[in-house]
């Protein structure tokens, strides 16, 4: 995990368990410290098998420019690059989305990388095609901006929705977790800290969207 706290950059998470998967490489100007994190595991971009990226928001998805011209795949949720096409259109020049375009799209059920098997989520709400990721063998849910430690994303950009996320977070909530790795802030380790934390997100921030 690389975490950032500066310029609105997300967390950046790496899995290396026979394959080796990147989710949400963040800001392209910020994705240096990611890089230097790669080297101190004597890893480069070229390493990479799959970049995942839990939805399109320019924090979490810039950094996938990065990895143009090397081996790695990019995926994201079909809705959220509607979603990314219809952004650049109106922001013109400003993004390259040849840079951006999907080997493949993300759909809910298992996705299998090298034997490494995760679990795609589709949990709508922050933005229209974010998605969650399970890893069931470890019991670790990457959450994206759905939910975070004591808080939730936010439902005012372009696609969101109040009642969608309550319900996305009402869903993972389900799910047998004893790490919750969000897109932003801090990790909640153990399994009773992350039921609380959902709890606690439910009872106290459900009453704002």
């Amino acid at each position: 995990m690389w975490n950032s706290m500066s310029a609105n950059n997300c967390n950046t998470y790496l899995i290396d368990a026979g394959a080796r998967v990147l989710i949400d490489p963040g800001h392209l100007t910020l994705f240096e410290h990611v890089n230097a994190g790669l080297k101190e595991l004597d890893l480069g971009p070229g390493d990479i098998d799959l970049i995942l990226s839990t939805h399109v928001h320019p924090d979490h998805v810039e950094a996938v420019k990065w990895f143009n011209g090397t081996p790695a795949l990019f995926a994201v949720n079909e809705e959220d690059w509607r979603l990314f096409r219809e952004m650049a259109i109106s922001l013109g020049a400003g993004m390259d989305v040849e840079a951006y375009v999907p080997d493949f799209f993300l759909a809910e059920g298992e996705l299998d990388v090298k034997g490494l098997k995760l679990e795609i989520i589709h949990t709508p709400g922050h933005s229209p095609g974010s998605v969650s990721i399970y890893w069931r063998e470890r019991k670790v849910l990457f959450t994206g901006d759905v939910i975070f430690k004591e808080g939730l994303g936010r439902t005012d950009l372009p696609g969101g929705n109040g009642e969608l996320l309550k319900r996305s977070i009402k869903r993972l909530s389900e799910f047998d977790a004893e790490w919750m790795l969000a897109g932003h802030g801090d990790v909640v380790a153990g399994a009773e800290r992350v039921r609380r934390n959902f709890e606690n997100v439910a009872r106290y921030w459900f009453n704002f969207i």
